[in-house]
C-alpha cells in the first residue's frame, strides 16, 4: 500500500489541510478496468486542472454493478496499486457506491471531473457538486480509447484464429 492509497478520515484530513495551504482540489472517479492511454490523457488533463488530484475508484463490486458480472476484468486491488504509480495522481479511494456523490458531499472538492461521453445534466453527481458550490469540467473524450474498444478488439483477434 502506498502513501496515496487513503481512507475516508485520512483522505480528508489531507484536503482539508491541502484547501487550508490555498490549493485547488480537484477530484474525478471511475472504473479503470483495463488501464490505456485515454485513461492516461484523461487523468493528465484533469491534473493540470488543480493543485492536487484526487480519484476514487470503483471496487470490484461496483463495476460488477455498473458493467455487468464479468467485470472488472482488473481486481481493484491491482487497479490501485497501478493507479498510484502514476504521477499525476496525488491520492486514491476505493468506494463501493454506483456514483461519487457521497464521497463529493464528503470531500467537496472544488473541481469535479468527468470525461466527454458524459453530458453535465446527466451526471448523477451534479447536484451535490453544485449545492456544495463546486464546479464540474468535463474532459474531451479521446475517440476510440476505451476498455469497450479493447476487449472487442481481443474478441475480434480470438475470432480470427
Amino acid at each position: 500500500m502506498t502513501a496515496k492509497i487513503m481512507d475516508l478520515e485520512s483522505l480528508k484530513k489531507e484536503i482539508e489541510a491541502d484547501k487550508e495551504a490555498g490549493e485547488l482540489i480537484v477530484f474525478t472517479n471511475g472504473c479503470f478496468d483495463i488501464l490505456h492511454v485515454g485513461h492516461i490523457r484523461y487523468l493528465k488533463k484533469a491534473a493540470s486542472l488543480g493543485d492536487k488530484l484526487v480519484l476514487a475508484l470503483n471496487s470490484d463490486s461496483s463495476v460488477k454493478k455498473l458493467k455487468g458480472k464479468a467485470r472488472p476484468f482488473v481486481p481493484d486491488s491491482e487497479r490501485m496499486e497501478m493507479l498510484a504509480a502514476l504521477e499525476m495522481i496525488d491520492y486514491l479511494i476505493l468506494f463501493s457506491e454506483i456514483d461519487a456523490s457521497q464521497l463529493l458531499e464528503e470531500l467537496k472538492p472544488q473541481i469535479y471531473v468527468k470525461g466527454g461521453d458524459y453530458r453535465i445534466e446527466d451526471l448523477p453527481e451534479a447536484e451535490t457538486v453544485y449545492n456544495y458550490g463546486g464546479k464540474i469540467v468535463l474532459v474531451t473524450e479521446i475517440k476510440g480509447k476505451s476498455t469497450t474498444n479493447i476487449i472487442k478488439k481481443i474478441r475480434q483477434s480470438k475470432d480470427e484464429k
